[in-house]
């Protein structure tokens, strides 16, 4: 369940937001004059989310690449790596 807190929770009760984001891994939701403003998460939460859009992007690389035939099959490629080195 989302936490949606006022503003000033940031400056009066920042240590219990911090708690609730590194219990939870869940982002506290920051509302400014009653509307979103800001969604607070651990460092923790916050790379495993870069993470997984760097893994899909990825993804969609690879995907891309194959739907162009740019693509070639593994061991030829370990091979050349293996040249390399």
């Amino acid at each position: 369940m989302p936490s949606i807190r006022p503003s000033s929770d940031l400056r009066n009760n920042y240590r219990e937001i911090s708690e609730f984001c590194h219990k939870y891994n869940e982002p506290v939701y920051i509302t400014k004059n009653g509307k979103g403003d800001l969604a607070v998460m651990s460092i923790e939460t916050y790379e495993k989310l870069v993470g997984k859009f760097q893994l899909y992007k990825l993804i969609d690389e690879g995907v891309d690449a194959l739907e162009k035939k740019k693509v070639r099959p593994f061991k030829e490629a370990f091979d050349d790596i293996q040249k390399g080195l």
